[in-house]
């Protein structure tokens, strides 16, 4: 099977791929980042099954009528604190949270592709799973780290960070490494999924990823 990923965080875009090309007889034939790219993408490669955020598309309804005539499938990924309008849920394939652990995302495609329908459990549940994890996590960062989080999680190289905070780009490298650390990741690839999978760590840096945008 053929699959267009899309997702307005490159990072994360690119760390989705690499979990389902780890599946012989997936194939992903489009990475796209931008409403743009994914309409081409989409135009370009009929049959394929679609992974994209609630947030690539002003109007959704025209994306998914793209969908349905290029004979694709659509699987959207639903943000945190969105509510998903009837009218769109029922012309999906596959909803999933920006949480879904990796075997989740991978049946959720094989079961997409075999012609049904797919809703990540944790949707429709009626009591929070506490995140010790990800609390954890926004506990120990400072809020100069919690900052390069957000950057990294946009997709953002160290040089931009560095821009953009004011600082150097040595400095960011010193702060990665104690980010590393605080989280038990291993590199920005890692850090990124993380905090996507934490949703307690999620909310705070969404937060301060808004505050960056207020002020830049």
């Amino acid at each position: 099977m053929q699959l267009i990923l899309a997702d307005n965080q490159a990072i994360y875009c690119t760390g989705i791929a690499r979990i389902l090309m780890t599946e012989v007889t997936m194939r992903v034939v489009a990475l796209c980042i931008d409403p743009e790219q994914l309409r081409n993408a989409i135009t370009t490669l009929p049959k394929s099954v679609v992974l994209f955020p609630s947030s690539i598309a002003n109007d959704l309804h025209e994306l998914l009528d793209q969908v349905q005539q290029a004979g694709s499938r659509a699987v959207m990924i639903l943000e945190p604190g969105v509510t998903l309008d009837d009218s769109i849920a029922k012309r999906l394939e596959g909803i999933l949270l920006r949480s879904v652990a990796a075997p989740q995302l991978v049946e959720c495609i094989y079961r997409v592709a075999a012609g049904e329908r797919y809703q990540q459990r944790a949707i429709i549940k009626t009591l929070p799973i506490v995140d010790r994890a990800g609390a954890k996590a926004a506990l120990r960062l400072t809020p100069r780290e919690l900052q390069i989080v957000a950057l990294i999680s946009e997709g953002r190289k160290n040089k931009e960070i560095a821009t953009q905070l004011g600082t150097k780009e040595q400095v960011v490298k010193n702060y990665l490494r104690r980010i590393y650390g605080k989280t038990g990741v291993s590199d920005r690839l890692e850090l990124a999924l993380f905090t996507v999978h934490h949703h307690a760590l999620a909310e705070v840096v969404e937060i301060t990823r808004q505050a960056l945008v207020r002020t830049a």
